[in-house]
């Protein structure tokens, strides 16, 4: 059963590398008190727990996790094999969350039902929406229905519809019903908006007066006001709730009760809007250098604002997006332990992956007949052997040049220039570079063709023009495509991202290596 106390707040920076917890709690929620993420460079080992009853439980690890949570795993560990809750309980209340939560990740299903048995209930609350998904999602199933409720009563409304978005709809129902009626009109009104646009990473708790109040007014109502949150302004409205400006804490403190509010407004404060992508929002936030914005909606009235460590969340969870879909992978297989979840979501990359490389080895086969005469069928053999050589080149050149684009497109760096003056400064730094690949692989081949011994006296010198060449055609066609379709796809609203997966470098063999064959056909027939 749950203990009714009160739990003090102490946040601690877990050693999390970024994107690891990425969720829709994380996307919208997260730390509400403080900035709580950092993106370090941890290395991600898996860690194989403990038997129990014969039965593994593998779990992601971190191996520069914190001594403190390190020691406080082994306290529970051994609490947990002695069978002695009340000492356990004791021990967890006096823990900051974040460390209970990656204890919590190592834990197995029945040593986790212990833990949350003698968490106090805002504690726990806490913990729930701290741990990974996969984590998360096992919690739902272990917990009660009464225990739920009273976890999402502790929660921060953002919090909450982050949560409840991943409950299933009966639950979700059940869930609203049990909270007050005014919460859940706030949270189905959080939850109806996209979970990676402005609305969906706000907070609707803010405090807002109207522009013909005075400071004495603005302070009473802070005093009034049941916030447990930082805030560093009080938001100015018009008669009609919209939003006219802010007035920083700095200047009620120090004017005159009777000074009107109106004179201290700053009409220039920078806002966001309520459909705005979270990237956006992002980019505004690292321009201007703001710790926190107001959101408002189509009609120009506040409804929410967006703080700093909201931001930072934000940042890890696209460029760890932006990692997956690079890698040919994506989030989704973090949100279960399940091997077959995980091995789905990979071979769905995978498979059209397979399939070009298929095309490949048919521009190659194809090519065959071509070379069919006898003084050719040595040029054949040997051009082929060069193959990997010219793909694997061009396609990391254009990978370089692709992943370049998009991570200035994704930091806002590239996205106000003109994609010609991009284009200018890519193009000529991949001349350079394909003259110089070219060269070196004309000469790795003369080197390996004359050491060999091969048959290909006939047109050895050809084939080592037609390998420089293709090698400076490749890349070229390579660079360009790396660089036009992070633009092209951004435009049509794909992530740019994909540009440097796996199905786009896949293509790009095939192509190098039709290039090359090309080449080779004209240049020794």
């Amino acid at each position: 059963m749950w203990k009714q106390a009160e739990v003090a707040d102490f946040y601690n920076p877990r050693n999390k590398i970024a994107g690891l917890n990425i969720s829709p709690a994380s996307r919208r929620g997260g730390v509400r008190k403080g900035i709580e993420k950092r993106c370090r460079g941890v290395e991600i080992r898996l860690v194989c727990l403990r038997s129990r009853s014969k039965s593994f439980q593998i779990a992601a690890g971190v191996t520069n996790m914190s001594a403190e949570s390190k020691q406080l795993l082994k306290q529970t560990e051994r609490l947990l094999e002695g069978g002695d809750a009340f000492v356990l309980g004791r021990l967890l209340n006096e823990h900051r969350s974040s460390d209970i939560a990656e204890v919590v990740e190592l834990l197995d299903n029945e040593e986790r039902r212990i833990v949350f048995d003698v968490l106090e209930k805002p504690l726990a609350a806490e913990v729930l929406e701290k741990v990974d998904e996969a984590t998360r999602d096992e919690l739902f199933d272990l917990l009660t229905e009464d225990e739920l409720q009273a976890v999402f009563s502790e929660l921060d409304l953002d919090d909450a519809a982050d949560l409840l978005a991943e409950l299933p709809e009966e639950l979700r129902e059940k869930v609203l019903r049990s909270i007050s009626a005014a919460d859940s009109s706030k949270i189905k009104k959080l939850m109806a908006y996209s979970e990676d646009s402005a609305g969906g990473i706000m907070d609707p708790v803010l405090i807002s007066v109207r522009e013909d109040a005075t400071v004495g007014e603005a302070v009473q109502k802070i005093r009034a006001a049941e916030i447990d949150e930082d805030f560093y302004c009080v938001y100015v409205v018009d008669k009609l709730g919209r939003f006219v400006g802010d007035v920083r804490l700095r200047l009620l403190l120090t004017k005159p009760e009777r000074t009107k509010i109106s004179e201290l407004t700053d009409p220039d404060t920078i806002y966001v809007n309520a459909n705005a992508d979270q990237e956006e929002v992002r980019n505004i936030f690292s321009k201007n250098d703001l710790i926190v914005a107001p959101v408002l909606d189509r009609n120009h009235k506040l409804i929410g604002r967006i703080t700093a460590d909201r931001i930072i969340e934000v940042a890890e969870e696209e460029a760890a997006e932006d990692i997956y879909t690079m890698a040919g992978t994506d989030a989704d297989e973090l949100e279960s332990m399940s091997v077959l979840h995980a091995a789905r979501v990979r071979m769905t990359w995978l498979l059209p992956c397979l399939l070009g490389t298929a095309i490949t080895a048919l521009v190659l086969i194809s090519f065959n007949k071509e070379f069919s005469f006898k003084e050719l069928a040595y040029i054949y053999t040997a051009a082929v052997a060069f193959a990997p050589m010219i793909a694997a080149i061009s396609g990391n050149a254009g990978l370089q040049t692709s992943a370049i684009v998009v991570s200035g497109l994704a930091t806002g760096h590239l996205a106000a220039l003109k994609v010609s003056q991009v284009f200018t400064r890519e193009v000529r730094i991949a001349f350079v570079v394909a003259i110089s690949c070219g060269v070196i692989g004309g000469t790795v081949c003369a080197i390996l063709l004359h050491f060999k011994n091969l048959n290909v006296t006939f047109g050895a010198f050809r084939l080592v023009f037609a390998l420089s060449t293709a090698m400076f055609a490749a890349i070229m066609v390579a660079t360009t495509l790396g660089l036009f379709l992070p633009f092209i796809f951004r435009r049509i609203g794909i992530d740019p991202a994909i540009s440097s997966g796996p199905l786009v470098t896949t293509a790009n063999d095939s192509i190098s290596v039709a290039i090359y064959m090309t080449l080779t056909l004209l240049l020794v027939s």
